[in-house]
């Protein structure tokens, strides 16, 4: 077994870092450093619960559309969100609409209320309400 303690940071190629900084600070993500973004270097944020992401970038190329819990039938390889264990889902709800985030999806699992956000890369974030993980409700309710 692999003796993994927690996830150190997320990396998500970017392609607009002054939109995307501007994104994420709604979201609460504090800016800690610039070493160079245009050179390959990531843009540093953290949040307030621990979370580091490295944006990074510039990206050069569209990739393909990243469309999981789209109602399309194409599905391209690689990532496809990361999500965040939330301590309120209405607070979160309320966030988007004042800050005009738009939500992408919804999604009910057991009970569990679940929204999926992009941010202006068009990357998924998955915003988990309260309540057991999704990976406790699988193993306890198999």
């Amino acid at each position: 077994m692999l003796g993994l303690k927690h996830v150190d940071h997320v990396g998500i190629r970017i392609s607009d870092k002054v939109r995307s900084i501007a994104f994420y600070r709604k979201l609460g993500f504090t800016f800690i450093s610039d070493k160079g973004f245009e050179n390959g270097h990531p843009v540093i944020l953290l949040h307030p619960s621990g979370l580091v992401f490295n944006l990074l970038g510039p990206a050069t190329h569209k990739a393909g559309e990243n469309i999981l819990m789209d109602d399309k039938t194409e599905k391209y390889p690689g990532y496809t969100h990361v999500a965040f264990k939330l301590e309120s889902h209405e607070d979160a709800v309320e966030l988007m609409e004042r800050e005009q985030i738009e939500i992408t999806g919804k999604h009910s699992f057991r009970g569990m209320e679940t929204i999926f956000i992009r941010d202006p890369d068009r990357n998924v974030l998955e915003l988990v309400g309260p309540g057991p993980s999704v990976a406790d409700q699988v193993s306890v309710n198999g």
